[in-house]
Formats: structure tokens, C-alpha cells, sequence
């Protein structure tokens, strides 16, 4: 059973949930596998379908992915806090309250109940140059299944900090040379009642009609 939210609803209030995902409410596979379902219709390149989607719930398959996301997340830290410093003090204010979330969930990020990571078969090394064309046949689908799971009355979070060690995860879940990790996305039912649109910069500084 899916929420009574328009589309426009739907695509403006499906926030990355961090700090309220419910870590103590198990996520049936039944609805995980509706939400991937779904991301399944999402676009993909020459229809090659290449992706794959990792589902992990096994404690301590998630313990190990969040000790390898907290590793790379405490290096990230001070490069997003000397980033947010440059930033308008309006932005500064949000980005401190995104720290704090991001924070939260790397410390916690092993409890969640779900962890999803999408892939793609690659094949070999990855292409040199515009990479588009290869990641653009997988991100769209992840961004569906966030979408569906929100829906769904499940949070999610888009979060790519645990590649700094792919390799050890893919180790870790047995990922076969030539699937490259592309995103991972923590999943859990959320609390609280309260999605709204993010405050983002005003159209007319990022559009360009015809030339830039």
C-alpha cells in the first residue's frame, strides 16, 4: 500500500533520511523487493540492464560495510567543513544541520536494517573520460527506488562515501571483479510525520536558455 501523494508531492519530499531512520523496526524483503521493482522501469542505456542491487540484513554483513563507511567518513569530514566555511551564512546554517545529521549516520550507519547498494557490470576498467553514459543506466533506477520506498513509508539516504573502500566491501559481499559499486542506500521505516521541500537556490541562478 503506497501513500496518497501526487507526483509532485512525491519527487519534492523525498529528503535523505538519516537521522530518523527507525533503527529498531525490522523492513520486510517483500517491500524491499516492491521498491526494486519498481526501480526496474527506470531507464538504461541501449536497454542493457546491466545493474545489480545488493540487499544486505545480516548484522554483521552491515556492521562490516558501516566500519568501512565510518573509516572514509572521518577523512570526509574536514574537507565538508572547510567547504560549508565558504559558503553564505544562510548556507552555512543548513549545512551545519546536514553535518550533524551525516554524523549521526555514520556512526550508526551498520544498525540501519537494509542496506542496498546498487551495481553495474562493467566488465573491465572503468571508461576513461565522460563516464555518463555508464552511470547514467544506474542512477536513475536508484533514485526510483528511493522514490518508491518513500511511498512506501520507508526513508533512505543517497550516500557513495563507502567507495573509498569498494573493494573491501566487494570482498566483504563477494561483488565478482567487473561489477563496479555505484551508490548505497541505507533503508528504514522513518519517525516523525514532517517531509517538505529542501530550500534550494532560486531557478534563475543555475538556467540557461540557449547559451550560457
Amino acid at each position: 500500500m503506497t501513500l496518497p501523494l501526487t507526483p509532485d508531492e512525491l519527487l519534492t519530499t523525498t529528503r535523505s533520511v538519516r537521522k530518523r531512520l527507525d533503527l529498531d523496526r525490522p523492513v520486510p524483503i517483500e517491500l524491499i523487493r516492491e521498491c526494486l521493482e519498481v526501480a526496474l522501469q527506470a531507464p538504461t542505456g541501449s536497454n542493457q540492464q546491466g545493474w545489480h542491487w545488493i540487499v544486505v540484513t545480516d548484522p554483521e554483513l552491515r556492521r562490516g560495510i558501516g566500519d568501512h563507511y565510518k573509516r572514509s567518513y572521518d577523512r570526509y569530514r574536514d574537507l565538508r567543513a572547510a567547504r560549508n566555511a565558504e559558503l553564505s551564512a544562510e548556507r552555512q546554517v543548513v549545512g551545519e544541520r546536514v553535518a550533524t545529521s551525516a554524523d549521526h549516520l555514520a556512526e550508526r550507519l551498520g544498525d540501519v536494517p537494509v542496506l542496498v547498494l546498487g551495481c553495474i557490470t562493467v566488465g573491465g576498467d572503468l571508461p576513461a573520460g565522460n563516464q555518463a553514459g555508464l552511470w547514467g543506466s544506474l542512477l536513475p533506477a536508484a533514485w526510483s527506488y528511493q522514490l518508491a520506498a518513500r511511498a512506501r513509508g520507508l526513508g533512505t539516504a543517497w550516500t557513495t562515501l563507502h567507495l573509498a573502500y569498494e573493494r573491501e566491501v566487494g570482498e566483504l559481499l563477494g561483488i565478482p571483479e567487473g561489477v563496479r559499486q555505484g551508490v548505497l542506500l541505507p533503508t528504514a521505516y522513518f519517525t516523525g510525520e514532517t517531509f517538505r521541500p529542501a530550500p534550494r537556490e532560486p531557478l534563475d541562478t543555475v538556467l540557461h536558455l540557449d547559451t550560457w
